[in-house]
């Protein structure tokens, strides 16, 4: 926006120095051709005069005062009488175009009232023609063909003035439109960068409001602040809330399940069914209270420092604990891990993430099937696949699947609170990763983990 409104600004400068600059260099240009007129009109009448006088007397030598000036300004003269006659002719150079149109005028009585225009470009030599002869009757023409080097060089000299003029008024008015831009658009720098780091998460980012720029928009600013401190106090009380009455629960529901497991003993064949039930629900209840706390701590508490994690090191253990997992639900658990690969981020956020990866994978893979850990460098990015040969997700599923509490129809009876994946998602957006889910060929799903490589490996 900056630019765009800087070449606006220019644009609208520079059309206004050429609209003074050019029309007062045509305006000088017009002074100076009328001025050469004038000069070289007066001594063409100077020299009908003497016309006039050799053609009354028959003596061609008063004449020669015409050869003498012709000499002297560098100027082609030619003088005819009223039969156009030559009597004389002097200087070097023909008389050019437009000699012959001029004599005709001035052989009618009218005198050359107008020149072109005389530019730094041209023309080299102007025409001038002067009738000879006293009242009406026309005696003779006298043509002079005058060169214009003194009033191009003059005219060349205002010219470059001029815009040697516009030149520095552009290169000043360009400075301080510039600095103009960057003091009127500094609030709105100011408020997308803030948008920018909140829509990242960083909800403690504000802006300044107090220093340079137009009042309208520090106004704006400090309203921005009043409402990102609004939205930040409220998703402070929702997470609070959150965390405390997952916390809060907590005890309540061990209370009742010891309670339903004391009635155990005193329930028929009849109430044994119902009570395992109760006891599933208790326990799907007492997930969804820890995935609802771990998220609200990984939403309020302070990001963890990054340092350089051996993701190899750091995985191998889980993997060794779900691979029994695994084999108790009749899934292959396999991995292709490196000797060593160090990304950037806090300890144990890879390791957490695998867990709920591995997790969701051994839950949806079929009886018989199998669950691939891979790890790789992919780049700049430390990158870590969990693939299963489940279902998978649809289109929809998959753009849906790290918001909170959803699950699949088509998956009601798999266990799960639903928080897994936001959990993880939140977790690699602390880390400053990424958390994509992509389709797996033929069928099955790929949670990809991508982390910041460390710069030496």
């Amino acid at each position: 926006m900056r630019r765009r409104l800087l070449i606006t600004y220019l644009a609208l400068i520079g059309g206004l120095l050429l609209a003074l600059a050019v029309p007062l260099g045509l305006a000088y240009a017009q002074q100076r051709t009328g001025e050469l007129l004038l000069d070289r009109r007066a001594d063409a009448t100077h020299m009908a005069e003497l016309t006039d006088q050799a053609v009354r007397e028959g003596d061609t030598s008063v004449l020669s005062e015409v050869r003498r000036y012709a000499s002297l300004y560098g100027t082609t003269v030619e003088v005819r009488d009223n039969t156009r006659a030559v009597l004389i002719r002097a200087g070097a150079a023909a008389p050019g175009p437009g000699a012959g149109a001029a004599t005709r005028r001035a052989l009618a009585g009218r005198t050359t009232e107008r020149l072109p225009l005389v530019t730094p470009f041209g023309p080299d030599r102007v025409v001038v023609a002067e009738p000879a002869g006293r009242d009406a009757q026309v005696t003779g023409t006298v043509l002079l063909a005058a060169p214009t080097a003194a009033a191009r060089r003059d005219i060349a000299v205002v010219w470059g003035a001029l815009a040697a003029a516009a030149a520095l008024a552009f290169t000043v008015a360009a400075v301080a439109a510039r600095r103009l831009t960057r003091w009127a658009l500094r609030p709105v720098a100011e408020l997308d960068a803030a948008t920018e780091a909140i829509a990242a998460g960083r909800m403690t980012a504000r802006t300044t409001a107090t220093g340079p720029g137009p009042s309208e928009l520090r106004r704006l600013e400090v309203r921005f602040n009043a409402m990102a401190d609004a939205v930040a106090a409220a998703l402070e009380r929702q997470r609070a809330f959150v965390a405390d009455a997952s916390h809060e629960l907590r005890t309540p529901l061990a209370v009742l399940s010891l309670r339903l497991e004391n009635l155990h003993p005193h329930l028929g064949t009849a109430g044994t069914e119902e009570y395992e039930r109760a006891m599933e629900e208790m326990d799907r209840l007492g997930v969804l209270l820890d995935d609802l706390l771990a998220l609200a701590r990984i939403e309020a508490g302070t990001p963890a420092v990054a340092e350089p994690v051996d993701l190899v090191a750091e995985l191998r253990p889980r993997l060794a604990a779900w691979e029994e997992v695994a084999s108790a639900r009749d899934v292959t658990l396999g991995a292709e891990l490196p000797s060593r690969l160090v990304a950037v981020c806090p300890p144990e956020t890879a390791g957490r993430i695998a867990d709920i990866a591995i997790d969701n994978a051994i839950k949806f893979a079929p009886g018989g099937g199998a669950v691939a850990v891979g790890l790789s460098a992919d780049g700049q990015s430390a990158v870590l696949r969990v693939t299963d040969d489940g279902p998978g997700l649809d289109p929809e599923e998959l753009a849906a699947a790290r918001n909170r509490f959803w699950r699949s129809p088509r998956h009601g009876n798999v266990e799960g609170s639903g928080l897994g994946l936001a959990i993880a998602d939140e977790l690699a957006r602390s880390a400053d990763g990424s958390l994509a889910l992509l389709p797996a060929d033929p069928h099955g799903l790929i949670v990809e983990l991508r982390l910041p490589l460390a710069d030496q490996q």
